[in-house]
């Protein structure tokens, strides 16, 4: 905070017009003011000050009043001694919290309104003490993350409620490994996690020339990426309610009260950015976009429920040592749905579709969840049969942490866990339920009375983040490489799909015929036509998990059939292209095609492409 202090024979001022866009009430503070004998401090408040700030401000201001004997002491806003300017409802919270503190120590104080533009006129008495500035820093003590007062149980599909350390996990270790992690603070054990090589071998790396955490994506990854991207949103409108897709900006403006206050709560994972005077926060899911939006709609209750849905690019300052590749990022792509509904029970109804379709999901792969369900202490008394249907359809207990009421903008916050291939539990999809953005925003709908109502909102990424999802389905082919299986993911997001192998150079234009038929039906098929020998082109296409190699030679072109070696089973068998085609279309049936990101021919592509 930065502070010039003019002790005035007289100075009074006048409110002209706003200065921001929602500017103090003028009930508050006056439009206008006239004083004798005023200690005026013009006062600054700057980026991270808050209340401590304030404290020692008016220390200071409480000294100097105590030498100079003023009759008032008068706190103007006055935003040009700096720069690194705080957002306008932080600025007019520390303004606030600054005059009451003066008054505390028994001055008589008057607060010029914030957010005007004001003349004034000002008569300085002109002795050595009448001009003085000061600047007040907030004392370095090192971030302090909130600490949330929680009560664990765990919560079984029978309704019985359990504490934690008397559970039997003897059925239940997925759940154990959560619990000890969650509630009773156990280091894991961990190990080497063959996720992270899996995820090089795909081009899947951090990028050396940004911030730590920010990943680049190779033409591999990209297929993955893409695949992934359009599968979120074909599972969205599976839902069975509408859903609007959109797209919009990446920052917002601390300015807007809204934004700053749901950024609040994210605390020091934020990424800010400041552009000329302003200061913006980077998104950590599609919130802020998609509410920025909701707000102009005109909705009926006839409209809900409805979704609305981004992949978005996210961002978080996550800790440097927590970083992982595909799992823990500073930079992410959400698939983001909120769906409005009208109030808490038809919330809680539409959410169970939700969470049916995120363990479908989750089925899908040969994966169960184990599950986190955050609860505030109103929705846990008065929804706990809610809570036992949920759980219910987990068919599995869960492990329920209570906080106090009115923290969150969430009553049930559900986080939905793997146990990964070195026994860590590892968040992948989620769902909430919001009743509070809605009047944050100011999001309405009409009733059929005619009246405004603010949504509830739920909140879900499905499939969870795409980097997430894709560490989901390496992990799955790690557990299945500990298994003694050969790992592999599933065909539609296999980046080549199919490889054509020619015995040799004789066979490339045959090769490249079987190639673009199936290619044709929308397939991603190569062709290897490098000079290499035939063992070398197959172990190649086998480090780059390709599920079908197709080996042709002088007798697959004389029967017009094709050798098909199979990755998931390790065996050779003999096909035509019609049945290699049918065989591919059982396989990718329900999930979208996504077109290849390397050349036809393998000899056309840097070497760093391919051998992975």
């Amino acid at each position: 905070m930065r502070l010039l202090l003019i002790h005035a024979k007289r100075f009074s001022y006048k409110v002209r017009e706003p200065a921001v866009k929602e500017p103090e009430s003028l009930g508050e503070a006056g439009a206008t003011g006239d004083f004798e004998n005023a200690l005026v401090v013009f006062s600054t408040v700057e980026q991270g000050d808050d209340e401590s700030v304030a404290e020692r401000a008016a220390s200071e201001i409480y000294e100097t009043a105590s030498s100079l004997k003023p009759g008032i002491v008068v706190v103007y806003p006055y935003a040009h001694l700096s720069s690194e300017l705080a957002p306008p409802p932080v600025a007019m919270d520390v303004l606030r919290k600054f005059a009451d503190k003066l008054k505390e120590r028994g001055l008589r104080v008057e607060r010029a309104p914030f957010g005007w533009y004001k003349e004034f006129a000002l008569e300085c008495y002109g002795h050595p003490l009448s001009e003085l500035s000061k600047t007040i820093r907030k004392q370095e003590t090192g971030v302090v993350r909130r600490t949330v007062e929680k009560t664990f149980y765990i919560v079984t599909p029978e309704g019985r409620v359990y504490n934690p350390a008397e559970f039997d996990y003897s059925k239940y270790p997925d759940l154990k490994i959560l619990v000890d992690k969650e509630v009773f603070g156990v280091e894991l054990v961990g190990g080497e996690n063959r996720v992270n090589d899996y995820c090089r071998k795909f081009g899947f790396e951090w990028e050396p020339m940004s911030d730590h955490g920010h990943m680049r994506y190779g033409p591999h990854a990209v297929v993955i990426m893409e695949s992934v991207m359009r599968y979120s949103w074909q599972v969205v409108r599976s839902l069975g309610i509408p859903v609007f897709k959109v797209m919009g900006s990446n920052m917002f403006n601390l300015k807007e009260r809204p934004v700053l206050e749901h950024a609040l709560l994210f605390g020091d994972r934020l990424y800010e950015v400041a552009v000329d005077e302003d200061r913006y926060v980077m998104r950590y899911a599609a919130c802020h976009q998609q509410f920025a939006m909701l707000r102009d709609w005109v909705i009926s209750y006839k409209d809900l429920p409805f979704g609305m849905f981004e992949v978005a690019d996210s961002y978080r300052l996550e800790q440097r040592g927590e970083l992982n590749l595909c799992f823990r990022l500073r930079k992410f792509y959400m698939p983001d749905l909120h769906i409005l509904t009208r109030d808490l029970r038809e919330a809680i109804e539409v959410s169970k579709l939700v969470q049916e379709k995120i363990m479908e999901e989750a089925r899908k792969v040969g994966r169960r969840y184990v599950a986190l369900y955050n609860v505030s202490r109103d929705f846990f008394e008065n929804n706990f049969n809610d809570i036992v249907e949920y759980v219910k359809r987990e068919n599995y207990p869960v492990l329920v942490a209570v906080i106090p009421g009115g923290i969150y903008y969430w009553v049930l916050n559900v986080e939905y866990h793997i146990i990964d291939n070195i026994g860590r539990p590892r968040e992948i999809a989620t769902f909430q339920i919001d009743v509070g953005n809605g009047k944050r925003f100011n999001i309405t709908y009409t009733t059929p009375e005619g009246e405004k109502r603010h949504p509830v909102i739920i909140h879900t990424a499905i499939i969870g983040g795409v980097e997430r999802y894709i560490y989901m389905l390496l992990d799955t082919a790690a557990l299945e490489e500990k298994q003694g299986r050969t790992p592999s993911i599933p065909t539609w997001l296999a980046p080549v799909q199919v490889r054509v192998v020619p015995v040799s150079k004789d066979y490339v234009d045959y090769a490249v015929k079987v190639a673009q038929a199936l290619a044709g039906e929308g397939y991603r098929v190569d062709v290897d036509d490098r000079d290499e020998s035939l063992g070398k082109k197959i172990r190649d296409a086998g480090r780059e998990w390709v599920p079908y190699i197709v080996v042709v030679g002088e007798r697959e072109v004389k029967s017009g059939t094709l050798s098909v070696r199979v990755r998931a089973t390790n065996e050779t068998t003999t096909m035509s292209v019609s049945e290699l085609t049918a065989k591919l279309g059982e396989e990718v049936k329900g999930y979208p095609r996504t077109e290849p990101t390397l050349p036809l021919l393998v000899s056309r592509r840097p070497l760093a492409s391919y051998q992975l």
